[in-house]
């Protein structure tokens, strides 16, 4: 069975950027509603009960035609959140280090430029989806933008950073001013994480 994560912070502690009542309901409501739902469809499928979410999503080819989208809807809600939660902190912000701040410098050329690409990338998703910094199966780094809840590990790529544009993530504190929530995201950026992430990432 699928379980919500638990998270390394609590509700209020990304104020001012994410606001309490938001990250309540986000995570209270929406990712946990992904993970019911999750197993609900996938009841009598056993095989699929006892992988991680990344290697369910990986594989999503196995999974029967009957219940794929639903698999894909849902499996990719518990992973795409669980990658938001993991990637974010009080403590956030700043840049990274080492060698993923060389590797970012060698796909992008800058990190300013870097974060001005991920943001156009956030911008342009049309209704609700994904911005990704996704490292592909040879190891390059790419920004990636998905919509409703489909995930990178689909297509063979790793996600090492994440910002939802679903406007269940800032309606509340943003209204409809999405590039206020995007430039306010960047300070709860937890790098180290993201560092180790792309390091242990094949």
């Amino acid at each position: 069975m699928f379980k919500l994560p638990e998270l390394s912070f609590e509700y209020n502690e990304l104020e001012p950027h994410i606001d309490e009542a938001t990250m309540k309901l986000h995570y209270g409501k929406h990712h946990a509603g992904y993970v019911a739902k999750l197993n609900e469809v996938l009841k009598g499928n056993d095989e699929f009960l006892e992988k991680n979410v990344e290697d369910l999503l990986r594989e999503i080819d196995r999974v029967d035609e009957s219940i794929k989208q639903k698999v894909v809807n849902f499996g990719g809600g518990h992973a795409n959140h669980s990658l938001f939660w993991e990637i974010m902190s009080p403590n956030g912000g700043g840049e990274p280090g080492g060698k993923l701040m060389d590797s970012i410098k060698k796909s992008f050329g800058s990190f300013e430029k870097f974060k001005v690409k991920f943001s156009e990338k956030a911008l342009g998703v049309f209704g609700s989806g994904w911005v990704f910094l996704i490292k592909d199966k040879e190891g390059k780094l790419k920004c990636k933008r998905h919509s409703f809840q489909n995930s990178p590990f689909s297509n063979e790529n790793t996600p090492i950073l994440t910002l939802d544009v679903w406007e269940h993530a800032y309606y509340l504190k943003y209204k409809n001013i999405r590039s206020d929530y995007v430039e306010a995201w960047w300070n709860v950026v937890n790098w180290k994480k993201v560092e180790q992430l792309f390091e242990s990432s094949v």
